[in-house]
């Protein structure tokens, strides 16, 4: 059973597909893993607009898990949903990302903790055309299952010799 704290460590991104045709693009990044959700800050530079295609937000989310598949590699996956903060149409879909966790899961359970360090991933549209990257690092912390002490009935088991 694979029972911990999963961190994602949300970076930048670069070469974002401006999709506004006024101004420039107020990138932000849905992060799902296994029906739960977090939603990253919208990135605007100092000036209040958005920083366009090369946006950076530098934030960690954590996700629980609490899995009895550990090495199902369907099962545990991190999709990132990079959004583009419209104020009066809805938001546009710029592209998403996969990591496979999987592998990084079992290797916590195994050490304590696993780990991938900030790496750069594909955004890419439905298509799987290609529409920028995003800068990512991943870890896994295992929560020990507590060991169970309970005595037999009572007794304890002697030997005389």
């Amino acid at each position: 059973m694979a029972k911990g704290i999963l961190e994602v460590q949300l970076i930048d991104a670069k070469g974002l597909k401006d999709t506004d045709l006024i101004g420039k693009i107020d990138p932000y990044v849905v992060i799902q893993y296994r029906g739960q959700e977090r939603k990253s800050k919208t990135a605007r530079d100092s000036g209040g607009a958005g920083q366009g295609s090369n946006p950076s937000w530098n934030e960690t989310f954590k996700f629980l898990v609490n899995s009895a598949a550990a090495g199902n590699h369907q099962q545990h996956k991190i999709t990132m949903r990079v959004m583009d903060h419209d104020t009066f149409t809805s938001d546009d879909f710029l592209g998403e990302s996969t990591i496979h966790v999987g592998d990084l899961i079992t290797q916590g359970m195994e050490n304590g903790t696993g780990e991938l360090r900030p790496t750069k991933y594909s955004v890419v549209l439905s298509d799987r055309s290609y529409c920028g990257e995003i800068r990512v690092g991943v870890t896994f912390t295992a929560k020990m299952e507590e060991e169970n002490t309970e005595e037999f009935g009572g007794w304890s088991h002697s030997f005389h010799a």
